[in-house]
């Protein structure tokens, strides 16, 4: 998705991708195949780049480390990447910072899990620091017993216990930094998660007291500055009315994401444009809305195998929606793409939810609601 980007401005894009067969091949000229995780082929791939940049975050550490050394600009640097590699780097880091937390603790055995359970009440969330995604590593820990049988999570060095937040919806607030240190921030949106994964993104998120968003926008902000942050990160959030400030950060991703995929059509500047422009250290885009408000709704792999059949129904269905495939084989629950609608007020919101939703079903199913094929 960011090749598109790429192209309008004239820059040339190389992937180092894990298989010939991964989508980003067949977006872009030049593609090696090699092993991320191998110091030796990332040396290689990097090459005559003019910067080299992520899609992820678990590229070893120390791997970019050691690349920064050799001199290549690595963007963002491991300094800061590690705070979205490392779950619990970050929430000391969000602490350290005086940001809105939930209580937190590193437990590296069954007995520190209870110990925490009982000072900061029960259920608790337990998660693995590093590699979990889309709920994948996250454990809810209902009681002392429970926590017994999570031993076998125990053993490859300390785990993240949170309290278990009780709130009202999930916010996310996308910003952008270059390495001179110029930042630009996106409206706080809603996002909606369904078995933990993103489902829909309402923009800007309705009903969000402008001193939250005001908050929440800042805070993300001065995560970016203070980490040294550079390109695009989202700081994915509880919403707490009756907490103050009205929120707690749950995660960070430094790298385009989910969250922020309304920006391809819903923003003057989309997230994938931004990310270059800001690991290249140019002058940001501006982040003004399209309309008055986006919505993004997911499809993920469903009974349709062949999503381009399906493609004619869904447009002539909704064509005021726009389609972005992702070029993914499809698998039950895995991400292939996603439907963005945008329009002039919320009040279309309505109406762009059911369009986006009838357009991603289509794709997803083969056949519209009406079971027409």
């Amino acid at each position: 998705m960011m090749a598109p980007a790429a192209t309008a401005l004239g820059f040339e894009l190389r992937v180092l991708a894990e298989a010939p067969d991964v989508s980003a091949v067949s977006a872009v000229r030049a593609a090696d195949v090699g092993d991320y995780r191998d110091y030796d082929t990332l040396a290689e791939f990097a090459r005559g780049v003019d910067v080299l940049t992520f899609d992820h975050e678990h590229v070893p550490t120390e791997h970019l480390r050691a690349l920064q050394a050799a001199g290549v600009n690595v963007q963002p640097g491991p300094e800061a990447l590690v705070h979205a590699q490392d779950k619990l780097v970050m929430r000391a880091a969000v602490e350290r910072l005086g940001l809105p937390n939930p209580r937190w603790s590193a437990v590296a055995s069954v007995a520190e899990l209870v110990d925490f359970g009982k000072a900061a009440g029960w259920p608790v969330v337990l998660k693995t620091p590093r590699g979990g995604y889309d709920g994948k590593g996250v454990r809810i820990i209902a009681d002392a017993a429970d926590a017994e049988a999570a031993a076998d999570w125990f053993g490859r060095g300390p785990l993240l216990a949170e309290e278990k937040v009780p709130f009202s919806r999930e916010l996310s607030a996308l910003v952008a930094r270059t390495p001179g240190g110029a930042c630009a921030a996106w409206p706080v949106v809603h996002s909606i998660q369904v078995d933990g994964v993103c489902d829909e993104v309402i923009a800007p998120a309705q009903e969000l007291s402008p001193s939250t968003a005001e908050a929440a926008r800042d805070a993300a902000l001065r995560l970016a500055a203070e980490l040294g942050v550079t390109g695009v990160m989202a700081v994915e959030m509880f919403e707490t009315p009756g907490r103050s400030p009205g929120f707690l950060i749950n995660e960070l991703a430094m790298r385009p994401h989910n969250s922020g995929h309304w920006t391809m059509d819903g923003s003057v500047t989309g997230q994938f444009e931004q990310h270059l422009r800001a690991v290249l250290d140019l002058p940001l885009g501006a982040t003004d809305l399209l309309g008055g408000v986006a919505v993004m709704k997911n499809y993920l792999g469903g009974g349709n195998q062949d999503l381009f059949a399906a493609y004619p129904a869904a447009m002539a269905a909704e064509p005021g929606v726009k389609v972005h495939g992702y070029g993914k084989s499809v698998r039950p629950g895995r991400k292939i793409g996603h439907v963005n609608a945008v329009g002039r007020s919320a009040a279309d919101l309505p109406a762009l939810r059911r369009s986006a939703a009838r357009a991603a079903a289509i794709i997803r199913d083969g056949r519209d609601s009406e079971g027409q094929e």
